[in-house]
């Protein structure tokens, strides 16, 4: 996937969250939505990751082009990893988001963290 194809999946992605709760960040190399501070999905060139949780895990991995997502060749539980071809259309990208949402709207808040203190030489 393209620059280009990212970024259109990105502008798709927020389309269909369109929610005032639901702040964008960079995280792991792509943008992430959140929702209270928890992460709902992942947009990057590699597709999408999508936090189901665990009890739909078994459901997610069973569509096409889905698979457990991988972080250091270690499997993070509860977290997809959707190929592009897997989410080609809007109503695929839909019920992957409304997926991960009905897990993430269940979580609770997170409350943001203070910022450590910068120390050693990089400090300023």
């Amino acid at each position: 996937m393209s620059d280009l194809m990212e970024t259109v999946l990105i502008e798709r992605t927020r389309a269909l969250i369109p929610d005032e709760n639901v702040e964008q960040k960079r995280m792991f190399g792509s943008t992430c939505f959140m929702v209270h501070g928890n992460m709902l999905v992942c947009a990057s060139k590699r597709g999408l990751m999508a936090r189901v949780g665990t009890a739909q895990q078994e459901e997610a991995v069973a569509r096409p082009f889905a698979s457990v997502c991988k972080m250091g060749g270690r499997p993070m539980p509860g977290f997809i990893r959707v190929e592009p071809e897997g989410i080609e259309s809007d109503e695929d990208l839909k019920s992957w988001i409304d997926m991960a949402r009905s897990y993430v709207s269940a979580l609770p808040p997170k409350t943001a963290r203070p910022k450590k203190p910068k120390t050693g030489k990089t400090a300023k």
